[in-house]
């Protein structure tokens, strides 16, 4: 089985390269052949990697930048989305799009279900509602993976940003008033083959189209989720931080960021009986691949 999935340097492409097989290849289309921003360079990139399977997890993900810049943000996360899916459909393949918590308000007080009223509070957030919109109706053969807080030993991420300041500071200040699931990109981009698979193996499922929900499992603030990344760094011989808690309006931001971000993942279980591992065992795992890394160990 062919996946062919857009953009070479994000977290996820890295992580789904990581997890070819001797059976599995994957194979990244980046910037030289697949221009976001030239969407004429979309379907004949695409056509030419051969694929069986498209993911499409190239995206615009400055969330504060996307404030001054959405109409880019919109021509990358919703018009060249639906552009991936339209060449997908013309291929015969199935494509599975990624997208974002940040589709919610956060109002809600349970976690999201796929089935709940969409209102992003931000312009990052409209443009990826949109893509989902554009991709879904472009293609009917697709999968859009709703994720959250995600993290790898790949790009810039929560997780890399934490332990490069734990280095310096013994106390950092983390916002206590949001809440989510830190997710892996290894763990997503496991699940990503799995959903892969079977959508190959069958065709003609609708079950297995559609929304899904996918984070890693349990919930956390972002000041619980630096402090587990912390506590893991101690067991590394790394000086103890402190993180003291905060909140949102302490910390401003130039696009408000929802309280709530937790996701629901029970359809994605009931249809692929997929869940991702529990957000501390996965965070556990990140940090000591990173710190090991580093040290040469």
């Amino acid at each position: 089985m062919r996946i062919v999935v857009t953009g070479t340097k994000g977290q996820l492409a890295q992580s789904l390269l990581a997890s070819a097989t001797a059976d599995i290849s994957l194979i990244a289309v980046g910037r030289l052949s697949l221009d976001f921003e030239r969407l004429q360079s979309i379907a004949p990139a695409l056509a030419a990697a051969d694929p069986d399977v498209i993911v499409n997890a190239a995206a615009y993900t400055a969330v504060d930048q996307a404030e001054a810049e959405e109409q880019r943000a919109f021509r990358i996360n919703a018009t060249a989305a639906g552009a991936v899916a339209a060449a997908a459909k013309k291929l015969g393949v199935p494509v599975i799009h990624l997208s974002t918590d940040y589709v919610f308000d956060g109002n809600a007080a349970a976690p999201y279900r796929e089935s709940d009223a969409t209102s992003p509070l931000n312009a990052y957030g409209r443009s990826k509602l949109a893509g989902e919109s554009n991709v879904a109706n472009a293609h009917a053969d697709h999968v859009i993976l709703r994720t959250s807080w995600v993290y790898s030993p790949f790009g810039q991420n929560f997780v890399k940003t934490m332990l490069r300041l734990g280095e310096t500071r013994n106390t950092i200040n983390v916002v206590a008033d949001q809440h989510g699931a830190p997710t892996s990109a290894q763990d997503l981009a496991r699940v990503i083959v799995a959903i892969a698979k079977r959508l190959c193996e069958t065709p003609d499922d609708t079950v297995l189209r559609g929304i899904f929900h996918v984070t890693g499992s349990g919930e956390a603030s972002w000041a619980q989720f630096a402090q587990a990344i912390f506590d893991d760094a101690t067991a590394h011989g790394r000086n103890r931080v402190n993180v003291v808690p905060i909140t949102a309006a302490e910390y401003p931001t130039a696009a408000p960021r929802p309280k709530n971000s937790r996701l629901n993942c029970d359809k994605l279980a009931q249809a692929y009986d997929l869940r991702l591992p529990d957000w501390r065992a996965s965070t556990r795992a990140c940090v000591t691949q990173l710190l090991d890394g580093a040290s040469g160990q």
